[in-house]
């Protein structure tokens, strides 16, 4: 298992988000991005992360160190 998996600094700033209990919606907003950009920046936390959803992502990227 990748301990530390090259997320991107945009990747990171999307969770930090989420993890601060921001909707997709709200991210891409605050990010000046669309929806589908937040969606696919998702898709490849998910499987950088080897999870499937947005609140496992956030708590692996916590438990790792990732974002705080």
């Amino acid at each position: 298992m990748n301990i530390t998996p090259n997320l991107t600094q945009r990747e990171l700033e999307v969770l930090r988000k989420m993890s601060n209990g921001y909707t997709q919606e709200e991210v891409a907003f605050q990010l000046f991005v669309s929806p589908n950009t937040v969606n696919s920046h998702l898709r490849n936390i998910y499987v950088k992360l080897n999870v499937n959803s947005g609140i496992h992502a956030v708590g692996v990227a916590l438990r790792r160190k990732l974002i705080s």
